[in-house]
């Protein structure tokens, strides 16, 4: 990448696939978002715990919102575009044409969601085999990952398998739509697919758990041309996509990221200076990037490889070029809190009263702590209700896919009081499980200091006081909500060639916000809530045990 003048005026453009909608962003040189769309996408669920897409919908999305963004602006100001998406599993036939991930044999239903848990067996076939690869995701592979969904699909639908030509994580599957170039970005392959940045892909793996065929063929079907997030694909636009996108003919397209780590790009590398952090004038090392929507992603970096217990990688260069990559991450936060809320008894009441007046159901829930909680702090409230929050597994630090979600602590009362509360011990569950991630990040040799956040979740002021609180630490928040579509932009301004380096771009993008300080007052009542928070576990466990002896 070449470092150049830029014009008085230059835009890139971002476009991040979420679990439910696709959304574009046209972004200037300084990180601020001038126009934004949004469209949903659709998803399927046949049976329990199978989630699927259409990746001819999700890219017809991506056309959509992208025309919107940059309709009137001059053309020729716009200098690259880049893409991220969440790490599901897109299958193509030999013609590369969408092919059926289902029994059902629906052909436009060809995309794996990264949600999916229908390879249980799989990924327990997998692990048993100790493959050296498994250091590299905290030693043991997720569901979320896609070696199990790839066996899982040869298992169980030998005519889909035998007739696919191709399986790209989505980030990727846009990149090549955009480009005709079946690039794969170091990203997807080694955060999702076990690929290294040293050794590339490990036949033995492959063939012990019964994938030798992706071996055979010298890994076309899953990728053997690698680029570095950033850099640019082919010749750019093919002229197919630009009219599709509404964007130039050439335009420099990036190599892509995952979701999450397009949002730590986002919101990681931004200039704290005045803003009192205990990050100023640290290395970016003692940083970690929280992405919080319908799950949560935390995401650390290191000079050197740390292997830490339960939270996967280290990844070299899969987010920041030069650095190892860990992630933890809980399988369901925005997407449990719904869950909660929705699914309680006063829900109605609690809709019917944040219609009247004019604010979102949790703007109302928070206003409504306010009221309830007399002379106390908010999150004392729950002295006697605690949440373990796993109601989808976990994923981080526990890897324990078989866990299940616990309250302790319910009554009779059945009033918008107890939904409210109910709420509060469920933010709280997920802050804990944050702080349980990081205490074993930094006891494998993270100096984690400040945590920056981003994603729908941080726009609930009560989520990030409570993440703050329950952790001890400062929390930082972007300028640009939108830290995820800044990430994708950078992206595309560092494939044009404007920027000398991703962390350049960084810099320069990434602006702080607002910052949230702990109240150390409240330090002994959260430690007290860990203590009993790391003590469900334990039961859910005995009990277990009890049940199945």
């Amino acid at each position: 990448m070449q470092s150049r003048r830029q014009a008085a005026v230059t835009y890139y453009v971002g476009v991040d696939v979420g679990s439910a909608s696709v959304r574009a962003a046209l972004v200037d040189g300084r990180g601020t978002v001038v126009a934004h769309a949004e469209q949903p996408i659709q998803v399927w669920e046949p049976q329990q715990d199978h989630y699927e897409q259409s990746s001819a919908d999700i890219w017809a999305a991506c056309c959509s919102v992208t025309k919107k963004v940059v309709s009137g602006v001059d053309a020729g100001l716009i200098r690259g575009v880049g893409f991220d998406a969440t790490c599901s599993l897109v299958v193509l036939d030999k013609q590369f044409q969408p092919l059926a991930v289902n029994c059902e044999g629906q052909n436009h239903r060809n995309v794996v969601m990264w949600m999916d848990h229908r390879a249980v067996s799989q990924v327990e076939h997998i692990n048993a085999t100790q493959h050296r690869v498994l250091n590299y995701v905290g030693g043991a592979m997720s569901v979320e990952m896609q070696p199990p969904k790839l066996l899982w699909l040869k298992e169980n639908l030998p005519e889909s398998w035998e007739k696919a030509g191709c399986f790209f994580d989505l980030p990727d599957f846009l990149s090549w739509k955009a480009t005709g170039v079946a690039a794969r970005s170091l990203c997807t392959v080694v955060c999702k697919w076990t690929y290294t940045s040293d050794r590339g892909w490990d036949d033995t793996f492959w063939e012990m758990i019964g994938l030798e065929d992706l071996v055979k063929d010298k890994y076309e079907k899953i990728g053997n041309h690698v680029l570095s997030p950033g850099e640019a694909v082919g010749k750019g636009l093919t002229p197919e996509a630009a009219r599709d996108l509404g964007l130039p003919e050439g335009l420099a397209v990036a190599a892509s990221l995952i979701d999450a780590h397009a949002g730590g790009l986002g919101v990681i590398g931004a200039d704290v200076k005045g803003h009192n952090l205990p990050c100023e004038n640290q290395p970016i090392t003692s940083r970690l990037a929280m992405i919080c929507g319908t799950s949560s992603c935390h995401m650390g970096v290191s000079e050197k490889p740390l292997f830490v217990p339960g939270v996967w990688g280290p990844y070299f260069s899969a987010m920041v070029p030069g650095l190892w990559l860990n992630e933890g991450g809980q399988s369901a936060t925005g997407k449990l809190i719904d869950h909660v809320v929705r699914g309680h008894v006063a829900f109605p009441e609690l809709q019917s009263k944040a219609a009247a007046s004019a604010h979102t159901i949790y703007t109302y829930l928070n206003s409504h702590l306010d009221l309830i909680k007399k002379s106390l702090p908010v999150g004392f409230l729950t002295v006697d209700l605690h949440v373990w929050p796993d109601f989808h597994g976990n994923r981080s630090p526990l890897t324990d896919l078989t866990l299940k979600g616990m309250v302790v602590g319910l009554t009779l009362s059945r009033g918008l009081d107890e939904l409210a509360l109910i709420y509060l011990a469920t933010i709280q569950a997920i802050a804990l499980g944050t702080r349980h991630i990081l205490e074993v990040m930094q006891d494998a040799g993270h100096t984690i200091s400040t945590l920056f956040l981003c994603g729908g979740l941080s726009k609930n002021p009560l989520f990030v006081q409570m993440h703050a609180d329950i952790t001890g630490k400062p929390v930082v928040l972007s300028q640009e909500v939108e830290s995820v579509l800044v990430g994708a932009a950078i992206l595309g301004a560092c494939a044009s060639g404007d920027f000398a380096s991703i962390q350049e771009a960084m810099a320069k993008m990434g602006r702080v916000g607002r910052v949230v300080q702990p109240n150390h007052e409240h330090r002994r009542f959260y430690d007290k809530k860990y203590e009993v928070f790391l003590k469900l576990v334990e039961h859910q466990r005995e009990y277990r045990s009890i049940m199945n002896s």
